[in-house]
């Protein structure tokens, strides 16, 4: 619970940031600003999910495919509505870190490791946060 107050304390310090930009900025660009921000934070709790899912994987091995495609979704919004080669990156190596687990569940692993997910998730924030 605390991290999901963590992330909306910072998505509305974010925000708050945002609305203080000079105006030399056009609007375009604190709306594209802005969706990034809260599709990672749409990431960040489907990580969260996903660490969940991975968790409590004998219980109910679907949840962890779920959250493995909320965060692809996700991921796709981001790439579509930018041009920023760091957001893109970071983007590239979610993705990356995603196929990784998913292709470890199809091998077997009923616990991949989902460090490279959450490592990755945070790098997304991070470049997303103006």
């Amino acid at each position: 619970m605390a991290a999901r107050h963590r992330r909306r304390t910072a998505t509305i310090a974010v925000v708050a940031a945002l609305v203080a930009l000079p105006t030399t900025i056009g609007c375009d660009a604190v709306d594209k600003a802005l969706d990034c921000v809260q599709t990672a934070d749409s990431i960040a709790d489907s990580v969260t999910d996903l660490q969940q899912a991975v968790e409590n994987a004998a219980n109910d091995p679907t949840q962890t495919d779920a959250s493995l495609n909320s965060i692809e979704n996700n991921l796709d919004k981001i790439g579509d509505k930018t041009d920023n080669a760091d957001v893109n990156k970071a983007v590239d190596d979610l993705e990356k870190a995603v196929g990784n687990v998913r292709t470890a569940i199809k091998n077997g692993d009923n616990t991949p490791d989902v460090s490279p997910v959450t490592d990755a998730a945070g790098e997304l924030t991070k470049v997303c946060t103006p």
